[in-house]
């Protein structure tokens, strides 16, 4: 309750733009907070409407890494702009771990505008109706506060539409909420390293030959900023034969230079005549 007071007191002596920025920044950390207070959560499975018409099931995308945004259909600044961003990504994600890798979802959240048919519009606008795994869902209320609320994803109405965090949720094969990516145009690696982890990471390392192999792309995969593509780095395999020649070749001659000098210290040794007739 002081606290309380005290802030407010404090915004009654400040101009009401920085008040307005001192507000916004509180409400901006508490969601921050929300968010992450989601990691590690397991998600429970809500019932949706694709761009078909078609009922799906949050359960259906188990089996593989789930990448989900949250949108509305009416926003005209960040919902487009991180969708575009997003695109990008899993393109660059796709390229490097393979097209059926993972899947994403798009999910509409002012209820009952953001419908099956404009959500469609919606991705064809943006020009991402057709990309390969990516579904555009729309929920009832229950469905949209139930999702939004266990990954952590905050929403207000404002005088422009909605006020949000700009947020991508990686879930894990399981439906566990495994990163939180932030901001409208984040940068590749941001979402595509905690993919490869997915993809690539093995909780028994080397169980089999597909687990060693996925190892090794697991950490030989990386991003080339210049390209903003991920590639495979041979030159670890090249450093780490040129390291392991020189180790053995150290040990080659550390052992023989230790034989020798054994073998001539033997040779040193003077011989001990024994008298047989020798009391």
């Amino acid at each position: 309750m002081l606290a309380t007071i005290g802030f407010a007191g404090l915004l009654s002596v400040l101009s009401p733009a920085t008040a307005a920025a001192y507000v916004e920044d509180d409400v901006q950390k508490q969601a921050l907070a929300f968010s992450q207070a989601a990691l590690g959560r397991a998600v429970g499975d809500y019932s949706f409407t694709d761009m078909a018409g078609k009922a799906v099931r949050l359960s259906d995308f188990h089996g593989k890494p789930l990448v989900i945004n949250f949108v509305y259909t009416s926003c005209i600044q960040s919902c487009p702009i991180i969708t575009h961003t997003l695109s990008d990504a899993t393109e660059v994600a796709r390229d490097a771990l393979g097209e059926d890798s993972f899947q994403v979802i798009s999910v509409g959240f002012d209820v009952g505008n953001d419908t099956p048919e404009r959500m469609l519009s919606f991705a064809r606008q943006l020009g991402v109706s057709r990309e390969k795994s990516w579904n555009f869902l729309s929920g009832g209320p229950q469905q949209v506060a139930g999702l939004t609320d266990a990954l952590g994803f905050q929403f207000f109405r404002s005088p422009k539409g909605f006020d949000h965090l700009d947020q991508v949720t990686v879930l894990d094969a399981n439906g566990v909420v495994y990163r939180q990516v932030y901001g409208e145009s984040f940068e590749t690696p941001h979402l595509v390293d905690p993919l490869k982890e997915l993809v690539f990471g093995t909780a028994a390392p080397f169980s089999s030959f597909e687990d060693l192999i996925k190892k090794v792309r697991l950490f030989c995969t990386i991003y080339d900023p210049k390209a903003d593509r991920y590639r495979f780095d041979y030159s670890i395999f090249i450093k780490f034969f040129v390291g392991s020649t020189i180790v053995l070749w150290m040990l080659y001659f550390v052992v023989r230079n230790w034989w020798r000098i054994w073998r001539n210290s033997r040779r040193k040794q003077p011989e001990t005549f024994i008298d047989p007739a020798a009391p």
